[in-house]
C-alpha cells in the first residue's frame, strides 16, 4: 500500500508537538510536512520542514502534494497582543492553511478548535473559533474533523499561569464530571492528537464535530 503524505501546521504547540511525533511514528505515512515559522529541533527521515511567512498562505504551499491535513494553530490574547492579532492566527491562518491544503490535494482534514465554539457567541474567543469552523465547512474536503476539547492538559513550553491553575483544578474535578458534565473534562494533548490521526485515517466522511467527552 502506498504511504500517505501528511501536512501539519502548529507543530510546535502543545497538541501539535504530540501530533507531529505520532505522525512520524505512524507507518501509514511516508512523509510529514511541517509548515513552520522557524525550524524545530526535531530531525527524522520522514520529516520535511517548510519555513514560511503565514501571511503568504495559501500561496506559500504552492507546489506541495499531500493526502491529509492537520491544523493545531492557536494562540492566546496575551501572546497575540490584541484581539485583532489573535483573530488572524486563530481564524485567518487556519482557513488559509486549509485552502492551501486543498490546492495540495488534501482530501481529509482535522483541526483543533474549542469546546463552546459558536460563530454567534458574545465571547470573542469562542466566536473566533466558531467563525473558523464555519469557514472550514465551506472548503471542499471529503472529510473534515473538528475537535472541540475543553481544557488541554500536558506539558506546555509556554508558561500560562492562569491555565496551569485551571489544569490543576481540572485534575481534581475530572473524576466528578459524569453524564452531561463529561464533555467539560480536561483532555490530554496526546489524546487529542491520537484522536485526530485515528479519525483522519478512518472511513468517515462529511463533517464530524468531536467534543471532549468523545476525544479518546
Amino acid at each position: 500500500m502506498e504511504k500517505k503524505i501528511a501536512i501539519i501546521a502548529g507543530a510546535s504547540g502543545l497538541v501539535g508537538t504530540q501530533l507531529l511525533m505520532q505522525l512520524l511514528a505512524d507507518s501509514r505515512y511516508g512523509k510529514v510536512i511541517a509548515v513552520v515559522r522557524k525550524k524545530t529541533a526535531i530531525t527524522n527521515v520522514k520529516l520535511e520542514q517548510l519555513v514560511i511567512d503565514f501571511k503568504l498562505l495559501p500561496g506559500a504551499l504552492k507546489g506541495l502534494t499531500a493526502d491529509h491535513g492537520y491544523c493545531c494553530l492557536g494562540t492566546t490574547l496575551k501572546t497575540a497582543g490584541s484581539k485583532e492579532n489573535q483573530y488572524v492566527i486563530d481564524h485567518d491562518y487556519v482557513v488559509q492553511f486549509a485552502l492551501g491544503c486543498v490546492s495540495a490535494g488534501v482530501t481529509r482534514f482535522a483541526v483543533v478548535s474549542s469546546l463552546g465554539a459558536n460563530a454567534g457567541s458574545a465571547n470573542f474567543y469562542l466566536r473566533t473559533k466558531g467563525e473558523m469552523e464555519q469557514d472550514l465547512r465551506n472548503i471542499d474536503f471529503k472529510a473534515l474533523f473538528i475537535l472541540q476539547p475543553s481544557i488541554l492538559m500536558g506539558d506546555r513550553k509556554e508558561v500560562r499561569t492562569a491555565e496551569k491553575a485551571a489544569i490543576s483544578l481540572m485534575k481534581m474535578l475530572n473524576p466528578l464530571m459524569v453524564g452531561g458534565l463529561s464533555k467539560y473534562k480536561g483532555v490530554q494533548a496526546d489524546t487529542v492528537a491520537a484522536c485526530m490521526v485515528r479519525n483522519v485515517n478512518s472511513e468517515k466522511g462529511s463533517v464530524s464535530i468531536i467534543t471532549s467527552d468523545n476525544i479518546h
